[in-house]
Formats: structure tokens, C-alpha cells, sequence
């Protein structure tokens, strides 16, 4: 399958780990077609900085503070709508995954996954947004 992309697709990560933080938005910003435009070390954080910044896709971490990927998803939905959510997380509870879903996240990412992985999930989600 094949995904026509909005260049750049602006991108925010939010986690609570300093490192994952860090090495995420490092390989997102390594690819030519994506631009890290935030990064926000919690949920809260993340909606501000989605309202802000109206990036195209949020990787969003499930388990962080301030409410966590769930309440971010939430928020992220109302104040800034055409915002494509990825979920990223080291647990891979169904009911948690079902969840998210429901709040519009288009994928649910494990941690641990290829680099290769992760940056093809995000042109997924860029592809996917609305103009």
C-alpha cells in the first residue's frame, strides 16, 4: 500500500522517559519527510503543546504523568482534531489498546519495535491527515 505524504509531516512525541524521548525524536528528525516540531515530557505538556504547535501526528506514551496517552488522546482530539494519534507504550494491554482506539489513536506501537517500524507508522498517520 501506498501513502501520499504532506511534506513535512510535523510531529510531536510526548514521554516521560528523558531517553526514549530523546532517541524518538532523534530518529523521527533523522528522516528527511518528518519534523519533530514538539516534545512534551507529559501528558499534559502534550496537549498544550498540540493545541500550540497543531502538529499532523502525536506519539503519544500511554503510561506517563499527567493523565496519561489517555486523557492526551482525549484532549488532543478536541483541540486540535486534524492531529493523527499514535500510541507508544511497553505494555500491550488489550484493554488499554481498546480504549485508545476509541479515542481516535490510529495505531498502538510497542516499545522495542524497529526504528524502521516506528518512522513507517508515522507516514501512515501523516498520510492520513485531512488538508
Amino acid at each position: 500500500m501506498t501513502y501520499e505524504l504532506r511534506v513535512p509531516v510535523r510531529v510531536l512525541v510526548a514521554d516521560d522517559d528523558p531517553m526514549i524521548r530523546l532517541a524518538l525524536s532523534e530518529v523521527l528528525a533523522a528522516e528527511a519527510d518528518l519534523q519533530v516540531v514538539a516534545i512534551a515530557e507529559d501528558a499534559k505538556q502534550a496537549v498544550a503543546m498540540a493545541e500550540e504547535h497543531g502538529p499532523d501526528v502525536a506519539v503519544l506514551d500511554v503510561r506517563m504523568p499527567g493523565g496519561g496517552g489517555t486523557h492526551a488522546a482525549r484532549e488532543i482530539r478536541v483541540r486540535s482534531p486534524r492531529t493523527q494519534l499514535l500510541a507508544f507504550s511497553a505494555y500491550d494491554d488489550s484493554g488499554t489498546v481498546d480504549e485508545l482506539k476509541r479515542l481516535g489513536v490510529r495505531e498502538y506501537l510497542v516499545k522495542g519495535i524497529t526504528n524502521a517500524e516506528i518512522v513507517a507508522a508515522v507516514r501512515r498517520a501523516g498520510a492520513a491527515v485531512e488538508a
